[in-house]
Parts: C-alpha cells; sequence; structure tokens
C-alpha cells in the first residue's frame, strides 16, 4: 500500500496508513499496475500455478493486485483493513470478495490457503505477527509473497525527487531501502525462501504522476494548504525533465517468496 518500511508499525505510522482512505480513487486511478512476468516468476519460484489456488491477497488496498491475480485464475480473495480503500475494491473490482482484516490477525483457518500475497502491503505489517500468521492459514508447500514496485534510482530524476520529498519531509518520507530488511523477518519460520527482482517501466503523463504522488501516505496525510505547494515544485521538476509531458518511469518490482515445509 504504501512507503515506509520497518520492524513494525508505530503509533505515527498507523496514523499514515489511514490516510489512504481519503486518496483511494487516486490511488486506484494512479497507483503502478504490476507486468505479467511478475506472477510468471511467483508461480517459478513457488513451484505451483496461479490456477485454481486459494489466494488471501492481503493489505489488497482498492484490488490492482486483487484483479490480476484472478485474471491468472486464481480463486483469490481480498483482505482489507481501510475503510475507505475497502469501498474503492468494492467499487471497483465486481465479483470478487474482500473481507475486512489485517495481516497481524488472518481471519481465516489454519492451512485454508495456497498463497497469502502482499503486493506493496507487507511494511504495514508487525512481522512477529504477520509472519507467523501467514504460515498458519498456509498449506504445507504453501507460498507466501512480498512484492514492491520500487522506482528505479539509477534514474538521476527519480534521485532527484526522493532527495526533495525527503528533505520536505524528513519524518515520513523513507522510500523503499529497507525492503531487505522487512523480508530478513522470514528467517526464523523454517521457510525457504527465494528472491528476484525484475525491472520493467511505465509511461505516464506529468498529471498522472501527480496523482500517484497525491496517493502517497506520506502526502496523503497532509492537509491540503501543505500538500499543494509539493505537488507544484514536483509537477515543475518533472515538466523540466519531461517538456512534452511524457513521463518514462523505470521501476525495480522486488518479489520475495517464502515457501513452508511441504
Amino acid at each position: 500500500m504504501a512507503e515506509k518500511t520497518g520492524t513494525g508499525p508505530s503509533s505515527d505510522f498507523r496514523e499514515l496508513a489511514k490516510s489512504f482512505g481519503g486518496v483511494a480513487a487516486e490511488y486506484d486511478r494512479a497507483r503502478p499496475s504490476y507486468p505479467q512476468e511478475l506472477f510468471d516468476a511467483l508461480e517459478r519460484l513457488a513451484g505451483r500455478g496461479l490456477e485454481g489456488a486459494r489466494v488471501l491477497d492481503v493489505g489488497a488496498g482498492t484490488g490492482i493486485s486483487t484483479r490480476l491475480l484472478a485474471g491468472r485464475g486464481a480463486d483469490v480473495l481480498a483482505v482489507e483493513p481501510n475503510a475507505g480503500m475497502a469501498a474503492q475494491f468494492l467499487a471497483v473490482s465486481s465479483g470478487l470478495g474482500l473481507v475486512r482484516g489485517s495481516g497481524d490477525e488472518l481471519p481465516f483457518h489454519d492451512a485454508s490457503a495456497d498463497f497469502v500475497t502482499y503486493a506493496q502491503a507487507f511494511h504495514w505489517t508487525t512481522p512477529d505477527k504477520s509472519v507467523p500468521e501467514a504460515v498458519r492459514v498456509l498449506r504445507p508447500g504453501g507460498a507466501l509473497a512480498l512484492w514492491w514496485n520500487v522506482k528505479d534510482s539509477n534514474a538521476a530524476w527519480v534521485r532527484a525527487m526522493g532527495e526533495r520529498l525527503h528533505a520536505a519531509l524528513p519524518t515520513t518520507y523513507h522510500g523503499y531501502g529497507a525492503v531487505d530488511e522487512v523480508t530478513s523477518h522470514l528467517a526464523p519460520y523454517d521457510l525457504r525462501v527465494e528472491h528476484t527482482r525484475l525491472r520493467w517501466e511505465r509511461r505516464v503523463t506529468v498529471d498522472h504522476l501527480i496523482t500517484d504522488l497525491t496517493s502517497r501516505s506520506y502526502l496523503a496525510a497532509l492537509a491540503p494548504e501543505q500538500r499543494a505547494p509539493l505537488l507544484a515544485v514536483e509537477r515543475e521538476a518533472l515538466l523540466a525533465e519531461f517538456p512534452d509531458g511524457t513521463v518514462v518511469e523505470p521501476y525495480v518490482l522486488d518479489l520475495t517468496v517464502a515457501i513452508t515445509p511441504s
């Protein structure tokens, strides 16, 4: 769902998470999707296909990943704690089911799922709770899959944007630099852990990217009068870099798959 990583949500972090409800429409409209190569890699690392598999997509947000999993033939159920995000999910994800809940306390029976997935969401959990909960609900040989779209900082304009946002919001903007730290919490649970990184890019307008930024927790949590000047700075910088108004946005897609003993 968002940007910060860590060992578990602090009270300030939980407040950031609440901000998504107010920008759910922007989130669904502007956040990046995922290439099909991600799901090919997920099936390869997990050693089984998604078609017909029971998948719990946790922290599903507005359903960006849930809809793609369903498109691969998975029997997928979304799990989402935020009321605003859940409402947007139901509005745009026809025919897909959703349960209100969180990864720290999954409302499902033991050994009832083949996959537990977190698309852009695992860092909002408390790993000491969410990892054993995932292990509990997975069947033998089931897979916990965690993935993040991370803007590729090899691009100078991406680095510059991150530096500006960190300078403006030093206590809330942290990027995704601690993905490895988060996934290290898988170690104590007798899981076979696989990892890969994919690279892809999307072409969007400057306006689209500004809407994407609006949906980020570190900006969504601000009052409109605080957020507007920051977005204006980013719009000006993006138009200077991409004067035709089309942004080539490169991503590194970080995927970790942890398989339970069979």
